[in-house]
Order: structure tokens, then sequence, then C-alpha cells
């Protein structure tokens, strides 16, 4: 029976489901109708076809990642927050993977200037403000960053740690790496620095690097 109500968030939040469940790779409106109990067709009304059900998957991901990082690391700051996001960035792509998948589209959010609250770059810019990274340093390390945090993410969701070492021990190794390398970093004070995320000071402007 057709599911009355649909509107463009309720179809959205149905492709994500679908995409975490099925993967986002193969996303297609016949399978969301399908679920809806709709038409294809009917779902036009609600999306701008496939590229913008996969568009609104991939905001619906980003947003979802920036909460789960924030609430990691409020009421933390310098090291603990670094590990408590970074653990809250890896716990997402496992909990939601087609979303996860679905947010790399990066071009595709930055053309349609999408307004996250919050936004996960943001989130992650404030988390490495204490430890006194300069201003002009910060998009190098969040590029950093988020580059390590993203290839250990994808190659342990498509199988690629074969070896039996454990994987979790792996990841920890990897981001006390950048504890002592963001202690360290060129321009930064000589030791984290007191505040923790979530004061008036870690408010960020959205945006990518």
């Amino acid at each position: 029976m057709p599911r009355a109500g649909l509107t463009p968030a309720s179809v959205a939040e149905e492709a994500a489901v679908l995409s975490d469940e099925q993967g986002f790779a193969g996303l297609s409106l016949a399978a969301v109708a399908k679920r809806l109990g709709v038409a294809t067709p009917s779902l036009y009304k609600h999306v701008d076809g496939l590229a913008g059900l996969r568009r609104e998957v991939a905001v619906l991901g980003a947003a979802g990642l920036g909460v789960w990082v924030q609430r990691a690391a409020v009421g933390r700051s310098g090291p603990e927050a670094l590990r408590a996001a970074a653990d809250a960035y890896r716990g997402y792509a496992h909990a939601h993977p087609g979303r996860y998948a679905a947010l790399q589209q990066a071009p595709e959010l930055a053309g349609a200037h999408v307004e996250l609250s919050p936004d996960p770059v943001a989130v992650l810019a404030a988390v490495l403000r204490g430890f006194g990274i300069a201003e002009g340093q910060t998009v190098h390390a969040i590029r950093a960053l988020r580059s390590a945090l993203h290839g250990f993410v994808d190659l342990e969701t498509n199988g690629g740690f074969g070896l039996p070492e454990d994987v979790d021990e792996s990841f920890a190794l990897l981001v006390e790496g950048f504890v002592r390398a963001f202690e360290q970093w060129p321009g930064a004070a000589s030791g984290p620095r007191p505040q923790t995320y979530g004061s008036t000071a870690d408010e960020t402007t959205t945006g990518r690097h």
C-alpha cells in the first residue's frame, strides 16, 4: 500500500536507510520507490532525479557524521578530544556505511552550497585548535587528518586489512601518531591549550577543506 505523506525529507531518509543496508553504489529511484510503495515517477515530485537523491543522502551523511563527532568531542580538549572524535568518525562509518560512502561526494556537496550544522570539518577544526595550531596551518592539519581517517576506514570497510594483527590497535596507534604530530605541528603553541570543545571559542564557520 502506498505510503502517505511523502516529503523530500522522508524520501531522502528512506534512501539513506536503503544505502546503509544495501550499499550506496546500488542506490536507485526504483529501489527507493519500491520501499516506499509508490511508482518511481512519483518520486520526481520530491527529489531532482537520481543525482538529487544521491546528493540528499550525502547531505544526511555529512550532517550525521558531524553530530557523531561533535557529541564525542564536547567537554574534551587536546589529545582526549582528538581520540574521541577519531573513534566517532570510524564508528559512524561502520554504523552508516551507505551514508558515509555518499558523503565522499565533496564536489556535489560544495556545488550545492549546503549549510551543515554541525559540519564535520568545522568540528575537526575546533578540535585541532586545542593543540594551538596556527590559523595558517589549520587547513593542512585537517587535510592530513581527514586523509588518514578516511583512508583507514575505506581500507577497513572494503576488506583491505588481511593480516591477523588487531585492527583496533592499528587505528589507536594511527590516532596517537596524529596526537604527537599535532603537538609538534609547525607553528603550534608549546603545548595543547586547555580549552575544551564546545566552548564559545569553538564556533567555526562551515566549509570544505
